[in-house]
């Protein structure tokens, strides 16, 4: 009797102790400390941004909702949901230094910064365009001579303009700021002649201001910019559990509503290229 009571708290004893080592890096931290830090940019529309009522917002967030939902289920547990403000500067920091668990935006997945970070899943396809006041007539490259672009540093879209003015040796000159925000207030003031972002969060911008019928988007893009989630890089649970959310959404084509929601109602109709993500990144279980 006494060696089945043995052979019994052993069992116990091992599948306790699998159990409590099923959990590793993020999902370990969670679990640990009750919360999850997701990282966004606030004035980043329709991707993430600060509602009439200060919350964060957006076709991203409401990604990392589902995602957080999906951690629960994990763990066993409810967890608290602290959003962080990041900058497009020091976002990929915020990661390495453990202020946020995951960041939910519209972030650029490239080789390079994936040294820095993990990424999940694309969540987006666009590319970078131009947006000017109604009366301007910068469009193309060859319109941009003498122009001043306004470009939030530190991101894909600085790079890839800096690319394009090299390459078709344009007279422009770029101007660099920490946020959209703080280039649109100079495009507003006739500081900058244009300013250069995603697509997608020019059109986001445009529709969220009080005068949306004051701005031109061109419709010409000059780059590919994937978007994807970032995590921690060589966290691989935590990222499977972000890529099993984003897959169903995909598989379940419940990815639509979000977009509707987000995108649908001011672009009649969604990019073949967006189409064709979800077709790619629809990883079956």
């Amino acid at each position: 009797m006494k060696g089945k009571l043995a052979i019994i708290l052993l069992i116990v004893f091992f599948a306790s102790s699998l159990t409590a080592q099923e959990l590793t890096g993020t999902l370990q931290q969670i679990k640990k400390s009750g919360q999850i830090r997701i990282g966004y940019r606030v004035s980043e529309p329709p991707m993430s941004f600060l509602d009439n009522d200060g919350n964060p917002d957006g076709y991203s967030i409401d990604l990392c909702k589902g995602i957080v939902t999906e951690v629960e289920k994990k763990i066993g547990a409810d967890i608290k949901v602290e959003y962080v403000p990041v900058t497009a500067e020091g976002r990929f920091k915020a990661l390495g230094d453990n202020k946020i668990d995951i960041l939910c935006g519209s972030t650029t997945k490239t080789l390079s910064r994936s040294e820095l970070v993990g990424f999940t899943q694309l969540t987006f396809v666009t590319g970078a365009s131009l947006m000017t006041l109604k009366d301007d007539t910068a469009d193309d490259s060859g319109g941009l001579a003498g122009k001043k672009i306004g470009v939030v540093k530190a991101t894909t879209t600085a790079f890839e303009l800096k690319k394009l003015i090299r390459e078709t040796s344009t007279d422009a000159e770029i101007v660099l700021f920490n946020s959209a925000k703080e280039s649109i207030d100079a495009l507003r003031k006739k500081k900058i002649d244009a300013f250069s972002s995603d697509q997608i969060v020019l059109i986001g911008i445009a529709s969220k201001a009080h005068d949306p019928m004051s701005f031109v988007i061109h419709p010409n893009v000059y780059s590919f910019e994937p978007f994807a989630l970032a995590v921690r890089r060589n966290d691989a649970d935590f990222r499977l559990v972000a890529d099993r959310v984003i897959s169903d959404l995909y598989r379940s084509k419940k990815i639509l509503e979000i977009y509707d929601k987000w995108i649908g109602k001011f672009a009649r109709r969604r990019p073949l290229m967006f189409d064709a993500m979800i077709q790619l990144n629809a990883t079956p279980e």
